[in-house]
C-alpha cells in the first residue's frame, strides 16, 4: 500500500479502537474521546494497563507490533479483571474484538492497584518468551543478524560453513516492508515449509515490484557509512523467485517481496556512477582495473591434462586447497576444475603429474544468453562484459531503443514505472521519452569465485533498497565435520589477515561469569 493508503487503513483502525474502548476509558477514569485521538489514545491506554509510555514505539514497529498487540489486549482484558485462560484466549483469537463485549456487555469495574505480575508459573514463562521474541526480533531487525554463507563464490574471504553477524546500521537498517510475517525466520518457516508471511498472490495486476495489499513503502534508517568499492555486502537477490533463482525471466519476477527474496553476500566491485567493464574476467571500474583487497584471491576455472593414469583429481583438490569440484570434460581424460585461485594455480602447475593447464576464458564477442542483459544486440559473456554504466540517483542518460535493454528493468521493476515502446518511441508513463533521471542508488556485486558465482552478471544492477547489511563478525565457522577454531570470532571486511579474537573472548566470558557468581556469593553473605 501507498503512505495514503496506511494513512487511511490506520484512521480506520484508530475510530474501531475507539468505539471498542471509549466506555473502558471513562470506567479508568478518562475522557471517552481520549480513545479516538491517534498515537494519544495509545499513550492513555499504556497509562490504563500499567505499561510504560515507550511501549507505543513498539506498536508501530512492523513484526514487533504484531506481538505487541497480543500483549496489549490481553493487558486490556486483566486491567478490567478479565484474567482467566478463556479471556485470554478470547482476547487473541478475536484480534482484539473481545473489548468490544467487554465495553458494550461485560460488567467490568476498573481495576486501579491490579498486580503486574502473573499469576502463575505458566503465565510468567509465557510473558518471558513473548518479551524474549520482541527484543531478539528489534535487534534481528534493526541492528545485528546472523547469516550463514551457502556457496563458494567468495572463498578465501568467506567459506562455505562460516556464521556471520551482519550489521544492518552501517548502511542504515531497511524498515520491514512486509509487515504481516513471523518473526526472525526469512521467507519459509523452519520445519513446515511454508511461507512464512501474508503476501498477495496477484502478480499480473501489480504496476511495480513493491505494490502490495500487506506490504510498506521503502524505508531506511539512517546509515553512519556508504557501501565502497569492494566491500563485502549482504542483499537481497533482485531477481530471485519461489520457484529458481538461478533461473528467471529479465521482464516480471512478482514471486516475493523484496524482504523476503533471498538473501545473497557479494563483493561490491561496482558503485553507482561508476563505468563497469570485464576484461579476460578481470573487473575494470572507469577504465582501471579494480584491486582487492589482501584477503580476498581471484579464483577461475582450468582445463587440465594429466601425463598419467595416477593423476587422481580428487586429491589433488584437495591437497592444492582447490576451493569447487572438477569433471572429466572429453575421452582425452581432460579435466575441468571449476575454482583455482592464483595462489593454488602456482603450486598445481608444477605437479609431475599435470601435463597442461589452462585457463578457462570465454571468447570475446560470444554471446551467452544466461548473462545481462539476455539480449543478443549485447555479445556479452561471464569474462567479457560491459562497458556498462552503474545508475545513480538523481543522474539523467539518453535512453534508446538501443540500450533499453540494460535499464528497462530499473525503469519498470525497481522504480515502478509503465515502459512501452511504440513506432521506435519509447514510452514511459504515457509520455515520450528519450531520457531518463533514477530515483535510487545501484551497485555491482560479483563473486571472487569468477566462473562459479551467480552474480550480476546473471541479474544486473542491484538498487539500493535491496542492501541488506554489512557483515562484520564470523562467530563460527564449520566445514561440514569440523569447527575452523582459526576463524572463530574474526573480522571480516578489511585489507589485512583476519585475526582470531576466540581466545579473548573466553577469556572475558569467564571473567564475567567469576566476577557474577563472586558478586551472587558476597551478596548472599
Amino acid at each position: 500500500m501507498t503512505f495514503s493508503q496506511w494513512f487511511i487503513f490506520i484512521l480506520i483502525i484508530q475510530i474501531i479502537h475507539g468505539l471498542g474502548t471509549w466506555k473502558l476509558y471513562q470506567k479508568a477514569g478518562r475522557k471517552a474521546w481520549e480513545a479516538f485521538v491517534p498515537l494519544y489514545n495509545g499513550i492513555i491506554l499504556l497509562k490504563i494497563i500499567k505499561r510504560p509510555w515507550w511501549w507505543i514505539i513498539l506498536l508501530f514497529l512492523p513484526i514487533v507490533n504484531l506481538i505487541m498487540f497480543i500483549i496489549v489486549w490481553v493487558e486490556t482484558a486483566r486491567s478490567f479483571g478479565k484474567n482467566t485462560y478463556l479471556d485470554t484466549f478470547l482476547a487473541v483469537v478475536t484480534l482484539g474484538f473481545y473489548n468490544f463485549y467487554l465495553n458494550y456487555v461485560a460488567n467490568v469495574e476498573y481495576i486501579e492497584d491490579r498486580s503486574l505480575q502473573p499469576k502463575s508459573s505458566s503465565g510468567d514463562w509465557v510473558s518471558s518468551i513473548l518479551f524474549a521474541i520482541v527484543a531478539a526480533t528489534i535487534v534481528h531487525t534493526y541492528f545485528i543478524q546472523p547469516f550463514t554463507i551457502p556457496s563458494s563464490s567468495l572463498e578465501k574471504s568467506l567459506l562455505v560453513g562460516d556464521f556471520l553477524f551482519v550489521s544492518k546500521f552501517n548502511y542504515g537498517a531497511r524498515v520491514p516492508m512486509t509487515t504481516v510475517a513471523a518473526p526472525m525466520v526469512h521467507d519459509t518457516i523452519p520445519g513446515l515449509g511454508i511461507k512464512s508471511y501474508l503476501f498477495s498472490d496477484d502478480y499480473e495486476n501489480r504496476k511495480s515490484a513493491w505494490e502490495n495489499t500487506f506490504e510498506l513503502p521503502y524505508m531506511r534508517l539512517p546509515g553512519f557509512q556508504k557501501i565502497k568499492h569492494n566491500d563485502i555486502v549482504v542483499f537481497n537477490q533482485p531477481a530471485d523467485t519461489l520457484l529458481d533463482m538461478n533461473q528467471f525471466k529479465p521482464d516480471r519476477n512478482y514471486y516475493k517481496p523484496i524482504d523476503k527474496k533471498t538473501n545473497l553476500v557479494k563483493r561490491c566491485v561496482g558503485l553507482p556512477g561508476d563505468t563497469l567493464e570485464v576484461r579476460n574476467g578481470y573487473v575494470y571500474i572507469n577504465g582501471k582495473q579494480n584491486k582487492l583487497p589482501g584477503t580476498a584471491q581471484l579464483q577461475f576455472s582450468y582445463l587440465v591434462q594429466p601425463k598419467n593414469y595416477q593423476f587422481n583429481p580428487k586429491v589433488m583438490k584437495d591437497r592444492y586447497d582447490i576451493t569447487d569440484g572438477f569433471g572429466i570434460m572429453n575421452a582425452q581424460n581432460t579435466y575441468y576444475f571449476s575454482a583455482i585461485s592464483d595462489e593454488a594455480y602456482n603450486k598445481f602447475k608444477d605437479n609431475p603429474n599435470v601435463l597442461s593447464i589452462q585457463k578457462n576464458i570465454a571468447e570475446k564477442g560470444v554471446w551467452n544468453p544466461d548473462i545481462f542483459p539476455q539480449d543478443s544486440t549485447y555479445n556479452w559473456n561471464v569474462d567479457f562484459f560491459g562497458p556498462l554504466y552503474i545508475p545513480e540517483k538523481g543522474k539523467s542518460i539518453n535512453i534508446t531503443t538501443k540500450n533499453l535493454p540494460l535499464y528497462k528493468r530499473v525503469i519498470t521493476e525497481y522504480e515502478g514505472n509503465t515502459l512501452s515502446v511504440k513506432d521506435g518511441q519509447i514510452i514511459i508513463n504515457d509520455k515520450p521519452a528519450n531520457r531518463y533521471t533514477f530515483k535510487q542508488n545501484y551497485y555491482w556485486m560479483m563473486g571472487d569465485n569468477r566462473h562459479n558465482s551467480v552474480d550480476a552478471r546473471r541479474w544486473g544492477f542491484v538498487p539500493f533498497d535491496h542492501v541488506v547489511g554489512k557483515p562484520i563478525f564470523i562467530w563460527m565457522s564449520w566445514d561440514g565435520k569440523h569447527p575452523r577454531w582459526d576463524r572463530f570470532f574474526t573480522t571480516v571486511n578489511g585489507d589485512k589477515k583476519p585475526t582470531s579474537y576466540f581466545i579473548p573472548f573466553l577469556i572475558a566470558l569467564f571473567a564475567y561469569l567469576g566476577y557474577s557468581k563472586f558478586r551472587k556469593r558476597k551478596k548472599k553473605a
